[in-house]
């Protein structure tokens, strides 16, 4: 059977640890835990290369639920653990979907999974393995999204995908305001002069001095990341 033509080979995706809530605010739902996997396993049998980045939100929120006396510091360390047990979560979906795939945190926990490595993720993509990074950047003070933006340069990713609960990025939150209206393109000094909050500034200084495309979607439209390769006009790009 003949392969599709793709746009791009070889990817970062974010999930925010929110997305494997689901309907809840905290935890894993094991019905998000199936449909991202297979989602995953449509990729995967497209042959493109694929990191994930995951976030911690579903399990620490961090500076919005600091117990009291607790420093920025341990709260972002235990943010990262939360990351990793997303990680390993995601790990065995996949495998259990039959995709195999592999878990590099940027803090060591050796029995757990593998330190981060630039040269084993590249040999594990041309294995065809699905590379879930956990940990964050390892360093507090920093956000999941600016460690996708790390990963999507260090790695030379054709393009970050941030998968989100709306479809692109609006001129306001449309949870909010129905009247708001959708870009299908936006540089990246326009949304930061407008303030569209699409990721944090260090994430986004990184995509754009780097020359790295993001395209922000909605990953609960089941489908959208193969028609994202494909190249179909989904959601929004920022250049």
């Amino acid at each position: 059977m003949k392969q599709p033509c793709l746009k791009f080979k070889r990817v970062i995706l974010k999930l925010s640890g929110e997305m494997l809530a689901g309907d809840k605010r905290f935890g894993i739902a094991p019905e998000m835990l199936d449909k991202i996997s297979n989602e995953v396993k449509q990729t995967a049998k497209l042959g493109v290369e694929l990191g994930i980045v995951i976030g911690g939100g579903n399990i620490w929120r961090g500076a919005e639920e600091r117990i009291k006396g607790l420093d920025r510091v341990t709260s972002d360390y235990m943010g990262m653990l939360g990351t990793v047990m997303n990680a390993l979560a995601l790990q065995n979906a996949f495998e259990s979907a039959g995709v195999p795939a592999i878990v590099q945190s940027a803090i060591e926990i050796g029995k757990l999974c593998e330190p981060f490595s630039e040269k084993a993720t590249v040999k594990y993509f041309q294995m065809g393995k699905v590379v879930v990074f956990a940990g964050g950047t390892g360093n507090p003070y920093f956000t999941t999204d600016t460690t996708a933006a790390l990963r999507a340069v260090e790695l030379k990713a054709d393009i970050l995908f941030k998968a989100t609960k709306v479809d692109g990025v609006y001129t306001s939150d449309p949870m909010k305001n129905p009247s708001a209206k959708k870009y299908s393109e936006i540089s990246f000094m326009e949304a930061i002069e407008k303030k569209l909050k699409i990721m944090d500034i260090t994430a986004f200084s990184l995509c754009m001095e780097n020359k790295v495309k993001i395209m922000v979607f909605n990953l609960q439209k089941w489908g959208n990341i193969v028609r994202a390769l494909k190249g179909e006009k989904i959601g929004t790009i920022v250049h």
